[in-house]
């Protein structure tokens, strides 16, 4: 990716303001997709924790059950996001005018680019559980919401936006 910005403009730019200068232009795709790819990535690592799973801080529980109902009705729609996503994309917890969603997005795209505050990410691509699972995307997927998922994680980035 250096080699594609160095000596422009987006040289100095921050990756999401990278992602955020390159998303939807035609002549910046490769650019738009490196960043975004080394940004999804980085935050998926960080949604991520061993001994995760469990309860989630009482500030994000609180705002997963006023826009889920409960914390087993938004994992299971993050395990269908993430179980669903045709081809290779990624399911997102994430922060739309005051309410909690889950969306899927294909490829390199990123709520970033969309004004939603992602929370949390699962990586839906093959290359996450290909060699352990092959095809078996939801044998990867429920143990990631299980055991690894890091609520911590998604509740800092709840505070980041919310007082």
């Amino acid at each position: 990716m250096r080699r594609l910005i160095a000596g422009t403009e987006l040289a100095n730019l921050s990756l999401e303001k990278l992602i955020a200068s390159t998303a939807g232009k035609a002549d910046k795709v490769a650019i738009f997709n490196s960043a975004a790819q080394a940004w999804n990535h980085n935050f998926y690592w960080r949604s991520l924790r061993p001994q995760g799973g469990g309860e989630p801080p009482a500030a994000l529980k609180q705002r997963i059950e006023a826009s889920f109902g409960d914390l087993n009705a938004c994992t299971k729609e993050l395990a269908t996001a993430a179980t669903t996503q045709f081809g290779s994309g990624w399911a997102w917890l994430v922060l739309q005018a005051d309410k909690l969603k889950v969306v899927k997005t294909g490829n390199a795209d990123t709520p970033l680019t969309t004004g939603m505050t992602p929370l949390l990410a699962i990586d839906a691509w093959e290359h996450a559980y290909y060699l352990d699972y092959q095809n078996r995307r939801e044998d990867y997927v429920n143990p990631v919401l299980a055991k690894l998922i890091n609520w911590g994680f998604a509740a800092d980035n709840l505070g980041k936006f919310c007082v």
